[in-house]
């Protein structure tokens, strides 16, 4: 039923052949990664991006997955131990940055090339929403990069037992905090299109938009 892919095997193999977007992170292992902080490991990507690349920071941007369920079926996942690299998040989060021709994704917890060209991350990492249970049906929240590193701060709280004992290790730098808030992750987590920063697109909005990078211009 390939009539019914948002992206088809014919646009995977099309990208691959337009990656003009510039690989500003080429090596997974030189970036800030600490695992199931991947909000923080994205935040150190755009702030990488500030530092070093800083013509290129518009054209980035912090993805938050989610829905109101908090239960977000993403393919191609390191942790999984399922042939498919399946893992059931409560919210992930990736990095994007918008070529003239092309949209690559830096996944770092992805078993997907790093960077991946978009449309190949959407058919093989996230699939198509319109197949799955509405339960699992994901949103996504669109936040410039720029804006991301003005607003976004954690005091890893949601990261805390019912005992209060860590449930991953923490990073080994101070929380990210800003000077109006030093705790807001919930407002990106929350796919409230009324509330939080950035945009919230449902699916098919998602990748029709960072398929045709032209449009992304506009978010």
């Amino acid at each position: 039923m390939a009539e019914n892919k948002v992206v088809s095997d014919a646009d995977v193999e099309e990208t691959k052949e337009k990656r003009s977007a510039i690989g500003i992170f080429d090596n997974r292992d030189e970036c800030t990664y600490t695992r199931c902080y991947c909000e923080e490991n994205i935040w150190k990507l755009c702030a990488s991006v500030r530092d070093n690349h800083p013509d290129e920071l518009s054209k980035c941007f912090a993805v938050f997955i989610s829905n109101k369920n908090k239960q977000i079926p993403l393919w191609m996942q390191a942790s999984s131990k399922r042939d498919d690299r399946l893992v059931i998040w409560d919210y992930h989060v990736i990095f994007l940055h918008k070529g003239d021709d092309s949209t690559l994704v830096y996944d770092l917890d992805t078993e997907l090339p790093f960077p991946c060209d978009f449309v190949e991350y959407a058919m093989k990492g996230l699939r198509d929403d319109r197949r799955m249970k509405e339960d699992f049906r994901r949103s996504f929240r669109v936040t410039h990069a720029d804006e991301f590193l003005q607003t976004f701060a954690s005091d890893r709280s949601h990261m805390l037992s019912e005992e209060g004992e860590w449930l991953m290790p923490p990073p080994v730098y101070p929380c990210i905090a800003t000077t109006a808030s030093k705790n807001n992750i919930q407002f990106f987590i929350s796919m409230d299109p009324d509330e939080g920063f950035g945009t919230v697109m449902d699916s098919v909005t998602f990748i029709k938009t960072f398929s045709n990078p032209a449009a992304a211009a506009d978010t």
